[in-house]
């Protein structure tokens, strides 16, 4: 049987790297072992690619494409041509939007269902982009990828999409850059962020309202006001526009510490998160949660809420809490107190972040191509089995073809 040969859209990952980027990048490390894979990608991502995927085709976007609106129309009428000319059976879109005239088979990554469920977390103009989008998606896509088993189910309920249509591919971890930091990895985070000797409480995300920092701030400084030689609180992560954090900053008492540093490089991220006393993320809402994942990985003892994947990803290897400042302190106080806890939930968390990979991403996204191009929508992926996450059997409702499914 001859190689399929896909097209990744790789044009879409922004230049500050977030979870998208690290989706598409692995991605490719995986597939380009598993099909004859093409990628288009903008000219500044050319050598993270050439890196990354070494086997695989690039495509260069032009570069007067970059800028975001000449972009979109460059999907429209660029992308079809270069999947003409390079005679690609499939194209992956991995990031809501698609070419809609095509002329072949397309399988498109739907990551959440947020801008229907939650429009006020999003700007006016992008949620009403991407709800447009997401419902276009659903209708023209030949199958559409998702991160979890709770986003499928929330598209189902808010964009009345086919169940069938839908394949779930768990997101992953890279055991190489998210381990069980060294002693010296520990230490090394910690002069990068100059805490001394100072325990801390490590958060990892953009800083966006739906990831409740300021909620996280008010637990802890509930937790830690009394506390003797209380954590610093450290907020990592992209700025974003979530404008109450500044306000909730300013009332922190004096003697207690929150640090802001922006993004960290991947070099000290498993010594940030397994270092931490705690990697707290108290999100609203997630359609994966891969700070979550990454935070397991790394052997911390990870809080955050029930809502949505959350409890796919973490099962019963993290606590969890209500978002709001009060039970935020509270989950706090009690891991802060119970180190024996925190070691508990440690050694769950390696072991059941250990179930979460990208080779079986891949595995899903690959099936989902042959599926596509086989033109067998409707009739869903057979996978290994209904093997519980969180609380939650999937087999009985989704099908998934590799990960933790």
């Amino acid at each position: 049987m001859p190689a399929l040969r896909v097209l990744l859209d790789a044009t879409a990952v922004p230049a500050a790297r977030g979870g998208v980027g690290r989706y598409v990048e692995e991605l490719a490390a995986v597939l380009q072992h598993e099909v004859e894979l093409v990628i288009a990608c903008q000219r500044r991502d050319r050598e993270v690619f050439t890196a990354r995927a070494p086997r695989a085709e690039l495509a260069v976007l032009p570069g007067w494409a970059d800028p975001r609106p000449v972009r979109l129309l460059w999907e429209q009428f660029g992308l079809p041509l270069v999947a003409r000319r390079l005679r690609v059976d499939v194209i992956h879109s991995p990031h809501y939007t698609m070419p809609l005239l095509a002329g072949r088979p397309v399988a498109v990554t739907l990551h959440d269902a947020l801008f229907f469920s939650d429009r006020e977390w999003h700007t006016g103009l992008k949620a009403r982009f991407f709800r447009s989008w997401i419902k276009l998606s659903l209708r023209r896509a030949a199958v559409c990828v998702v991160d979890s088993a709770a986003t499928g189910d929330e598209l189902v309920r808010l964009a009345g999409a086919d169940r069938d249509q839908l394949v779930v591919a768990h997101l992953g971890v890279d055991p190489a850059r998210f381990h069980p930091p060294s002693t010296a990895e520990v230490s090394a985070a910690a002069a990068s962020l100059e805490l001394d000797d100072r325990g801390w409480i490590a958060f990892l995300a953009t800083h966006e309202p739906r990831k409740n920092v300021p909620a996280l701030v008010d637990g802890f400084v509930r937790s830690c006001t009394d506390r003797p030689d209380p954590p610093v609180l450290v907020l990592a992560g992209g700025a974003g526009w979530d404008t109450r954090i500044d306000g909730a900053i300013a009332a922190v008492p004096d003697h207690l510490t929150v640090l802001r540093p922006g993004y960290l490089p991947l070099s000290v991220l498993s010594g940030y998160l397994g270092g931490a006393t705690v990697v707290a993320y108290p999100s609203l809402g997630e359609g994966f949660g891969i700070p979550v994942l990454e935070g397991m990985a790394c052997g911390a003892a990870v809080l955050t809420t029930d809502r949505l994947s959350l409890p796919e990803v973490g099962g019963d290897a993290v606590a969890y809490t209500e978002p709001d400042g009060p039970a935020i302190g509270a989950a706090l106080d009690t891991l802060l107190d119970d180190p024996h806890l925190r070691s508990e939930l440690a050694a769950r968390a390696v072991r059941r972040a250990a179930d979460f990979t990208w080779d079986g991403c891949a595995q899903s996204c690959l099936a989902a191509y042959r599926t596509a191009v086989a033109g067998r929508r409707g009739r869903g992926i057979r996978g290994r089995g209904s093997r519980r996450l969180g609380g939650r059997r999937l087999g009985s409702r989704w099908r998934t073809a590799g990960g933790a499914g």
